[in-house]
């Protein structure tokens, strides 16, 4: 099965999952994912995801000025990105387990 179509259903639960370990800016975040196993994550899908998030009014952002570059836009989970943390993953453990039960049903999963 193609994972990609699977990562952009759960991209922005990966996201705000991630910016739960604490703030980021674009690249931090798309290493941490590929860190976490998410490797066929794309960089414009993740800067897009940021982009979404923070317009959905689930993040906040600020800039750290860099020596080494341009500054840097960091983003951070506000109260409204904890919510939806915590509504997106009941939904996705739901959906999981699920998935799970349909699997061994029929003999798919050990």
């Amino acid at each position: 099965m193609d994972t990609t179509q699977l990562l952009k259903g759960v991209l922005d639960l990966a996201v705000l999952a991630v910016l739960k370990e604490g703030d980021g800016y674009g690249y931090d975040i798309l290493r941490r994912l590929r860190a976490a196993g998410l490797d066929e994550v794309g960089d414009a899908s993740v800067y897009g995801t940021l982009r979404r998030l923070f317009q959905a009014g689930f993040l906040t952002t600020y800039v750290v000025p860099s020596e080494e570059g341009p500054h840097r836009k960091y983003y951070g989970l506000n109260a409204s990105g904890r919510d939806q943390l915590q509504r997106s993953g009941k939904v996705w453990r739901t959906f999981a387990s699920t998935m799970d039960t349909l699997l061994a049903d029929r003999g798919m999963v050990a």
